[in-house]
Parts: C-alpha cells; sequence; structure tokens
C-alpha cells in the first residue's frame, strides 16, 4: 500500500474539495443578505422607511462579527472539525432567516433573527477559508479567492430569487424560504463530502494581547487599514444597489422590478468571477498591485455611477457591473497579506481583529448612505462619494505598505 502524502504536499484531492467547498459557500451564504434582497417590498408592505430596513443588514454585520470573536475565542475550530462546524452554521442560519422570514412583522420583530443569522454565518465563511488553505499551498491565493467569490454569489442569490419571484407574483416571504432552503443544502454538502486538508493547521485561540503584538507591525496595521477602506464602501454597496437600481430604471422610464433585481443579482454575483481571478493574478504579481488596481477602479465606478443615474439603463447596467466586480475582487487579499505579514503564531488572533472591526464598520456607511437619504441624482452621487472615500484610503495604505522592505513577504516575494 502506499504512503500517505506527506502533510507539506498537496495532493489531487484538493480540486474536488474546493469545489465542493465552492458550491456549499456559495448556498450557505445565501440568508446573508436576504433582508436586503426584498427591501423594496418591506418598505411598501411595513411602511417603514429604507433606513428602518438598512438596520436589518447592519445588525446582521453586527452578529456576524460577534460570532467570528466568540467561536475564536472558545476555539471552536479546533475542537469541531472544520466540514461539521461549517454544516452547523449553516443550518442554524438557515433557522434563524426561516424564522425571519414567516414570523417577522416590522423591523423589531426580525432584528433578533438577523442578529443570529450573522453570527451563524461566522461559522461559514472563515472556516471555509481555512479548509480551502488546508489543501493549497502555491495556489492559495485562488483558492481563497474562489471561496470569496462563491461568497459573493451567495450573497447575490436571494436577488435573483426575488427577481423570479417579481415574475412570479408572490411576495417577499418565498424569497426568504428559498435562501433558507440553500443554506440547508450548502450545510449538508460540505457536512456530508468536505474534509480537512493535509496542510491544515490549529487554529489559535483569539487573545487580544497577542493580536495587539501583530498590530503593533506597521505593516500588519497597513494591510489592515486597506481593508477596512475596502469594506467601508463594500457591504454598503450591496445593501443599497438594489434600490439604487430600480430608482435609477424609473428615472430613466424603465421601472421594472423583476429586471431591476436581475440586473442587481448580476452586478453582486459578478463580484464572485473576479475575486477567483484576482486570487490567482495576485499570487503572480502582488497583493498590493491587484489591491490599488480593483480599488481605483471600483472609487472611478461609484462617482460615474452617481453622476449617471437615470442615465439609459444599459449604461447604468455596464458601470454597475465594472463596480460590481471591483468593489470585492481584492477582498481575500488583505487576509493572505495578515496572514503573511503578522509575526509567527499571530495572524489568528490579528485576522479575528480585523474581521470583526470590518465587519462593524459597515454599519457606519451602511446606516451613512440611508441618513443621506438618496431619494434623487444628488444624493445618489453624494452616498457614492462617501462610500469612495473608502478605497481612496486604502489605495493610500497599500502603497505605504508597497514601500517596505518586508512587503516581499507576500505572495512569494511579489508584494
Amino acid at each position: 500500500m502506499a504512503d500517505a502524502s506527506p502533510p507539506d504536499r498537496e495532493t489531487p484531492d484538493r480540486w474536488p474539495q474546493l469545489t465542493i467547498l465552492g458550491i456549499g459557500t456559495l448556498l450557505a451564504m445565501a440568508p446573508s443578505f436576504s433582508a436586503s434582497a426584498v427591501a423594496p417590498i418591506l418598505r411598501e408592505t411595513w411602511i417603514v422607511s429604507p433606513l428602518d430596513l438598512a438596520f436589518l443588514t447592519v445588525v446582521t454585520q453586527l452578529g456576524f462579527a460577534a460570532g467570528a470573536l466568540g467561536l475564536a475565542a472558545i476555539g471552536a475550530p479546533d475542537v469541531i472539525p472544520g466540514a461539521r462546524l461549517f454544516a452547523i452554521g449553516a443550518v442554524v442560519a438557515a433557522a434563524a432567516n426561516l424564522g425571519f422570514g414567516l414570523l417577522a412583522s416590522d423591523p423589531a420583530s426580525a432584528i433578533p433573527f438577523r442578529f443570529v443569522t450573522g453570527a451563524a454565518l461566522a461559522a461559514v465563511y472563515p472556516v471555509a477559508m481555512k479548509l480551502a488553505a488546508g489543501w493549497f499551498r502555491r495556489d492559495r491565493g485562488l483558492a481563497i479567492g474562489v471561496v470569496n467569490g462563491a461568497l459573493t454569489v451567495g450573497v447575490a442569490l436571494p436577488l435573483l430569487f426575488r427577481s423570479i419571484g417579481a415574475y412570479a407574483g408572490v411576495d417577499w416571504r418565498p424569497v426568504v424560504v428559498g435562501a433558507s432552503l440553500a443554506a440547508v443544502a450548502g450545510g449538508l454538502l460540505v457536512g456530508r463530502l468536505g474534509r480537512s486538508g493535509p496542510l491544515e493547521v490549529a487554529a489559535p485561540r483569539f487573545s487580544p494581547s497577542i493580536a495587539a503584538a501583530a498590530f503593533r507591525e506597521p505593516s500588519v496595521r497597513l494591510a489592515s487599514l486597506g481593508y477596512f477602506g475596502h469594506m467601508w464602501e463594500l457591504f454598503a454597496m450591496w445593501t443599497w444597489i438594489p434600490i439604487f437600481l430600480i430608482a435609477s430604471f424609473a428615472a430613466a422610464g424603465a421601472a421594472n422590478a423583476a429586471i431591476a433585481s436581475l440586473v442587481a443579482f448580476g452586478v453582486v454575483a459578478v463580484g464572485g468571477v473576479a475575486s477567483a481571478a484576482a486570487g490567482a493574478i495576485a499570487d503572480r504579481v502582488g497583493r498590493t498591485t491587484t489591491t490599488i488596481a480593483a480599488m481605483g477602479i471600483s472609487a472611478s465606478s461609484a462617482v460615474v455611477a452617481g453622476l449617471l443615474f437615470g442615465a439609459p439603463a444599459w449604461l447604468i447596467t455596464l458601470v454597475a457591473l465594472v463596480w460590481g466586480a471591483s468593489v470585492v475582487a481584492d477582498s481575500a487579499q488583505f487576509s493572505s497579506a495578515v496572514s503573511e505579514l503578522a509575526p509567527p503564531g499571530t495572524a489568528g488572533s490579528a485576522l479575528a481583529v480585523q474581521t470583526a472591526f470590518g465587519f462593524s464598520l459597515t454599519s457606519f456607511t451602511i446606516l451613512g448612505v440611508g441618513l443621506i437619504d438618496p431619494t434623487g441624482g444628488d444624493g445618489w452621487l453624494l452616498a457614492w462619494i462617501v462610500l469612495a472615500i473608502g478605497p481612496v484610503v486604502g489605495i493610500a495604505a497599500m502603497i505605504r505598505l508597497r514601500s517596505r522592505p518586508d512587503a516581499r513577504k507576500m505572495a512569494n516575494g511579489h508584494r
């Protein structure tokens, strides 16, 4: 009998496992933006303001941040096998999302369900990245990019369900139920077929002091600042783009909720392809090069989209697709950079802090766009300019990081 592959070698099983993780993550993340996908319907059904509905997304983000820190603090990934923890998180998220879809009657009653949904998803996406890293060394950037891309398409999935529902004439609840069923399917897929790879290492428990040691490194702080600039824009864009498209199409005389939802699905989902491509590119040309390019395109697209509010639907769609691809293409590269730049033994705690703070930061811009009340072209332009500030700050941080000698630790010396 042949000996098992040494623990430092990649095996042929890595590609089937990445496929399982990608599909599973795509399906399991469907509950995350269910509330945002059906927000245009809830505004009329519940007779509430857009800001009230945006708060439901904020609560989900805060739940994710709390769940990420909590799981890291108790060392759950070391106690529960990764595939099993993923399945548990997906099923709990599905159940909480189902509660939102069947029991919520106003924003207040929806808040607990959305918080639990976010907390449960903290056992899905980070665990999927850890499982993928356990199968890949040379193409780890590509693998993490695929998982991040799967998350992106999963976030968009309720928008596709909403578009189908609009054509079928159903209300918002079947859309949310469909997202829950998708999450159950994703959890069962990874729970039954997913496995830990030969390169997987134990996930250290979260420690504030160890995280502080990592952030004493200037390069870690710069990589994290780039991530925070990216997050400043990302989730607010995902939250508000469906409403923006509906308003812009209506201003152009092409009002159609089903088409707007379908376009919104495409705008968010195209980021999944871009994430996988950017992961492969960053491994070869560098993390700072890739992130600077993505954030430059993203910030420019945000401003152009605001300027073109009410333009022909095909033009707004084209700009929005470019924005959707660039806004998330660089996402996985910031985490990869911290894992490469942090002192040995500190990356796990540093990433837990980075993720928790990044997801919490999104609450300010998600609510901020609502406070601007972008009911017309000028309002949307101002809102998108505010979002563009994030990637501009991120670009400055990445330029400074690129100039540091230890930037050579990233992407096999490609910076």
